[in-house]
């Protein structure tokens, strides 16, 4: 219920000239207001703080913008014509976020020219990435049908930069952590949740 209140509060302050700090101070103030009750305990609901929403362009999950979800952020300006997800997550641990040690999901980097890569497996690999997704997320069971000893030329691909490795994320042991997302164009008289379906 935080997540998703904290969503929609997001979205209701989103808008064409928002600043995108104002944004984040909006959904964090909802976010910590929740509590949750698990077994006997009652824990704050805090809102991740290097987790954060984003602009969406053509084929560009990430496409530049960020939508925090906590105050102090950028005073960056919402503009007309613009894709957004708002999204938010929140904890009952620390509210901060690391790096899991294994990785299943990857993406091909959107501005990265294309480097020379000596290893022919890599190259092949990077080939099969880019006419299957593109510039789109893919997971490493997607590939294996094609590629079964895929890790080494992968990893290779990680190394110089062509792809982008998004491991899943931790906050401390034993903490729940739940996440929820809209995603909202800006028209120039008007917001559109364009993901907000009949399930909404």
């Amino acid at each position: 219920m935080a997540v998703k209140e904290a969503t929609n509060a997001g979205i209701a302050a989103a808008g064409i000239d928002v600043r995108l700090c104002d944004i984040g101070e909006a959904i964090q103030e909802v976010m910590e207001s929740h509590e949750v009750t698990l077994g006997n305990k009652t824990f704050p609901v805090k809102a991740v703080e290097n987790l954060c929403g984003h602009s969406i362009g053509p084929y560009q999950i990430h496409a530049g913008k960020s939508v925090p979800i906590v105050k102090g952020g950028p005073e960056t300006k919402m503009e007309e014509g613009e894709l957004f997800a708002i999204e938010t997550f929140g904890s009952t641990g620390n509210g901060r976020v690391f790096d899991a040690p294994d990785c299943s999901h990857y993406m091909k980097d959107f501005d990265k020219e294309d480097a020379p890569i000596r290893n022919p497996k890599a190259r092949a690999l990077l080939n099969e990435i880019t006419n299957r997704f593109g510039t789109l997320a893919f997971c490493r069971r997607w590939i294996e049908d094609a590629f079964p000893r895929h890790i080494v030329p992968l990893r290779a691909l990680v190394d110089v930069g062509m792809v982008t490795a998004y491991p899943p994320l931790n906050d401390i042991n034993g903490c729940y952590v739940a996440q929820y997302e809209h995603t909202i164009f800006l028209h120039p008289s008007r917001k559109e949740v364009i993901s907000r379906g009949q399930d909404y």
